[in-house]
């Protein structure tokens, strides 16, 4: 094998290990809820709005 080869194998087989470790981040996910909700973080879902 040459070393170009070997070299590329190499790259080809932590591309998906790179591209996967990149992807998980989930501290960053955004929560979209329906009109008239909001993101409620402390139960973890979307509750009615109650504008005061």
């Amino acid at each position: 094998m040459t070393i170009r080869t070997l070299a590329a194998a190499v790259a080809l087989s932590l591309a998906p290990v790179i591209a996967f470790a990149a992807g998980c981040n989930y501290e960053r996910q955004v929560m979209s809820c329906a009109d008239g909700t909001v993101y409620d973080s402390e139960a973890g879902k979307c509750v009615v709005s109650v504008n005061s």
